[in-house]
C-alpha cells in the first residue's frame, strides 16, 4: 500500500479498511469523510481533540513577531496565527520508533532551512 513516495492516500485507506470490514467502499468513505470534516469542525472553534493512544489535536497560537525578507534581509511583520498542531499519542509514538529507520539517502521529509546570507541547509524533518 502506498506510493512510490511513502504516500498513502484517503482512497487507499479506504479501500484497505473496505477489504478488511466488507462494508462497502462508498460507505467507508462517508463516514471517513464524516470524522475528518468534524476535527476540522472542531478545530477551527478552537477545540482539542483527543484520541486515546494515538494522539492529540489541537489550536496553537503563534504570535505576532519581526520576520525577515531573505532577498532585501528587510524588517517584515509577520501577524499572529493559529496554527494545527498533533501530539502523537502512545500507541503511536511506540509504533513509529520501532519501525525499521529511514535510511538517509531517501529521507520522508526534507526540510531546508535558508540562512540570510543566501546559503541552503538541508535537514531531516
Amino acid at each position: 500500500m502506498g506510493t512510490a513516495n511513502n504516500t498513502v492516500t484517503k482512497k487507499e485507506i479506504i479501500e484497505l479498511i473496505s477489504g478488511r470490514t466488507g462494508i462497502r467502499k462508498t460507505d467507508v468513505k462517508r463516514v471517513i469523510q464524516e470524522f475528518l470534516d468534524e476535527i476540522i469542525n472542531e478545530m477551527s472553534q478552537g477545540k482539542r481533540l483527543e484520541f486515546r493512544e494515538f494522539g492529540v489535536f489541537e489550536v496553537r497560537r503563534r504570535a505576532a513577531r519581526i520576520g525577515q525578507n531573505p532577498r532585501t534581509l528587510q524588517p517584515v511583520p509577520v501577524p499572529a496565527k493559529n496554527i494545527a498542531r498533533f501530539k502523537a499519542g502512545r500507541r503511536m509514538r511506540e509504533a513509529v520508533e520501532s519501525a525499521p529507520i529511514l535510511s538517509d539517502e531517501e529521507p520522508l521529509v526534507e526540510v531546508k532551512a535558508q540562512f540570510t546570507d543566501g546559503t541552503v541547509e538541508p535537514q531531516r524533518g
